[in-house]
């Protein structure tokens, strides 16, 4: 194929995973890797690199502004990014010895849990009155912007909350995703953080996940410019697109068809992972 023909093809489909992940609130990066694998023919390891690169470029831009309204929780995320960061590099680790047609099984199956994510709304909880004994000495609290005035709240089980995160980073350095879906779950249920903060923080800590991970990669030489920039402009340029559109779109409609779209990737790659062509 055309140097020309390909990228348009990588910009167009780069494109439209952006705005369904911001629709979803998944993220590009679990579409654009099997589409770039399944469609246009890339080694999967170079298709997880490139979505790595996006992850960083769209993640960057939220957390800025996040932060600048007071939701996101700094000391929160810098301190839960120990566990995302080793994780990750364990994971790009991994990915180097990992069979490529097992690394298709195991995405195909984390696509499945996306596919039913979409669709799931995760419960919000109510912020406990007292934080456990380690998150008062790390002073894991904060204050949130609401109608009604600032909120306080404090984290609790940070143990196992720091646990989630290590997998939330090994699978988003295996696979090439923010896996933020994972995070939130964590700070969410596990932490008992009010949700507005946890999707916040997730955000804030996706880049910095990925860009653990994506030093590895690009380490090993699976990170290709040519490959990387259109998946990154593509994502970027879908993501503002589908967040502009969030707001007057009909989003359970578009989060069937993105469970049905990401569904069916999902049993190509497990289908052709078993069979040996990838």
């Amino acid at each position: 194929m055309p140097v020309l023909e390909f990228t348009s093809f990588v910009l167009l489909i780069s494109g439209l995973a952006g705005f369904l992940g911001a629709l979803t609130g998944l993220g590009g990066g679990v579409v654009i890797t099997p589409a770039l694998t399944l469609l246009l023919g890339v080694d999967i390891r170079y298709a997880i690199g490139a979505s790595l690169v996006s992850v960083i470029a769209t993640s960057s831009g939220a957390a800025v502004a996040y932060v600048r309204e007071g939701y996101s929780n700094v000391r929160i995320g810098m301190f839960l990014e120990i566990g995302t960061t080793l994780g990750a590099v364990v994971g790009a680790a991994l990915a180097g010895v990992i069979p490529t047609g097992a690394l298709a099984i195991v995405f195909g199956l984390v696509l499945l849990h996306a596919a039913w994510q979409s669709n799931t709304k995760l419960a919000t909880t109510e912020a406990p009155a007292k934080a456990d004994p380690l998150a008062a000495r790390l002073r894991l609290h904060g204050v949130y912007p609401s109608p009604a005035g600032p909120v306080s709240y404090q984290a609790q089980r940070i143990k196992a909350g720091m646990a989630v995160m290590f997998g939330a980073g090994l699978i988003s350095g295996l696979l090439g995703i923010g896996s933020g879906a994972l995070k939130v779950i964590g700070m969410d249920r596990v932490m008992k953080l009010p949700f507005k903060v946890s999707t916040t923080t997730s955000n804030f800590m996706i880049g910095v996940t990925a860009a653990a991970s994506a030093g590895v990669y690009l380490r090993r030489g699976w990170i290709d410019p040519g490959l990387a920039m259109p998946v990154m402009l593509g994502v970027l340029a879908g993501s503002i697109i589908g967040a502009r559109g969030l707001i007057g779109a009909r989003t359970k409609v578009l989060r069937l068809v993105f469970a049905l779209v990401v569904g069916v990737m999902a049993i190509e790659m497990i289908v052709n992972g078993i069979g040996g062509r990838i």
